[in-house]
């Protein structure tokens, strides 16, 4: 990603503020405060490599808005990593907490590297080594980091740990999305994805819709993808399409999808880290070990990523990376709804194109929601030193998905507005609110009363 890329981003990010501001009850104070970052950390990390030799990898960490609480928000390691795209994630945090009420403003960070290339030892050092350079800038009261792109649950492990040791005290609410023993929360390996499915099956409700009748691709087969098409299929929805970073796969009388699944995450990169195997090396199952039937294997079709988006689907799920739906290809998307379970898969410029479509679009502010809601979960039982049980995890997250999507759904109807849109608004009322809170220059203002 170039610079300029990036910074298109985070512009891009601050278009969606200023059309939400026109239907919004929020002082302009507030506005003002969320068209910049509270705070942005850039590092130089050593990491000491296998041969001896010493490589600086750059890091970044920006806690955007921390007006309703600490901020909140994953790291990522990836080779296209840069600061505006950062920024923007963190803004997109900072809306998406809001959309769905929890106490906790945005953060995010990253790393510029490709973590496939390095080995355990590598990776464990790195992690380690950008936890040693932020941990003034982090805390369970201050900033709280949890995975994102390439980075997993004993990545977090290794910071949460390392972490401890700097504060010299146990401190497992510093991280979220960490191991189980090492105090994560049950249910939060599958939240981001089970978030999008409570909010499509408030869409089932609402459209009446028949599962087996629903076509669905979903681009990206991470854990994000993987869960919400296996908690689809097992629903008797038909993914008919998936695809990873590598290629995709296309079947018309729908995939095997936990076969794919399985297949998928055999192959390993760095001991049980990263999956190499791609869904496209097998064009039903995805995978080279191939079960399927011959009949079944000729039925399926390689495909790209691009070509997935633009297949005849009444559902498409974004679960991949930011930029995937933009103004060029946008008029070529057939399905009728488009749940965005990736952060910022769409353009703004793109959303104009959708909109004039009748294409319902669920944002990822509120459609992806729900990994950050489970973060908040393992955060609060952290504090409390209390676990709960799964069960009550996905109640607790049902219940919060499901009356933030009609909230939205709601105030898009009440509007005449898009779901975005309304996500937004829903957003900057309640931050506009924690910032009067405060006071603003109506409060302030030489002459009047306080």
């Amino acid at each position: 990603m170039t610079e300029s890329s990036a910074d298109d981003i985070f512009l891009d990010a601050i278009k969606r503020l200023d059309r939400a501001a026109l239907f919004a009850d929020i002082d302009a104070e507030a506005l003002l405060r969320l068209r910049s970052p509270r705070s942005l950390l850039e590092v130089s990390i050593p990491v000491r490599m296998d041969n001896g030799s010493l490589r600086i990898f750059q890091g970044y960490r920006v806690r955007y808005d921390d007006t309703r609480g600490p901020t909140k928000g994953g790291i990522r390691f990836h080779p296209d990593v840069h600061v505006g795209e950062v920024k923007a994630l963190a803004f997109w945090m900072t809306c998406k907490c809001a959309v769905v009420g929890i106490p906790f403003g945005g953060g995010k960070g990253g790393v510029i590297v490709d973590p496939k290339q390095l080995s355990r030892l590598e990776l464990e050092r790195l992690s380690r080594g950008f936890i040693e350079r932020i941990a003034d800038f982090i805390g369970p009261e201050t900033d709280v980091p949890a995975p994102d792109v390439y980075t997993n649950a004993m990545i977090m492990g290794w910071m949460m740990d390392e972490y401890s040791k700097i504060r010299r005290q146990r401190t497992p609410a510093v991280i979220t999305g960490k191991p189980i023993p090492l105090g994560g929360s049950l249910g939060r390996d599958d939240a981001t994805g089970r978030g999008a499915y409570y909010c499509i099956k408030e869409l089932e409700r609402i459209r009446n819709w028949n599962p087996s009748e629903i076509r669905v691709a979903v681009q990206g087969f991470g854990n994000a993808g993987q869960h919400v098409a296996r908690l689809l299929h097992d629903d008797g929805y038909r993914i008919v399409a998936v695809s990873d970073s590598r290629g995709g796969v296309f079947r018309a009388d729908g995939l095997d999808v936990p076969r794919a699944i399985e297949l998928k995450n055999q192959g390993r990169a760095v001991g049980e880290v990263y999956s190499t195997r791609s869904v496209c090396e097998c064009p039903v199952c995805g995978g080279d070990d191939c079960h399927c039937s011959s009949d079944d294997a000729g039925s399926g079709d390689v495909i790209s990523n691009e070509q997935l988006l633009e297949l005849d689907v009444d559902l498409l799920i974004p679960a991949a990376l930011e930029n995937q739906i933009t103004a060029e290809n946008a008029r070529r998307i057939s399905a009728s709804v488009v749940v965005e379970v990736a952060n910022g898969p769409t353009t703004s410029d793109a959303d104009q194109t959708l909109i004039g479509n009748d294409t319902l679009v669920v944002p990822d502010i509120l459609a992806n929601a729900g990994g950050v809601t489970v973060s908040y979960f393992e955060w609060a039982q952290n504090q409390a030193g209390y676990a709960w049980s799964e069960d009550e995890v996905h109640q607790r997250l049902q219940q919060i998905m499901a009356q933030e999507f009609n909230n939205v759904h709601q105030l898009a109807s009440n509007k005449q507005i898009d779901m975005r849109t309304a996500a937004y608004v829903h957003a900057l009322n309640r931050i506009g609110e924690a910032v009067e809170a405060q006071g603003t220059s109506r409060f302030f203002a030489p002459g009047d009363d306080a």
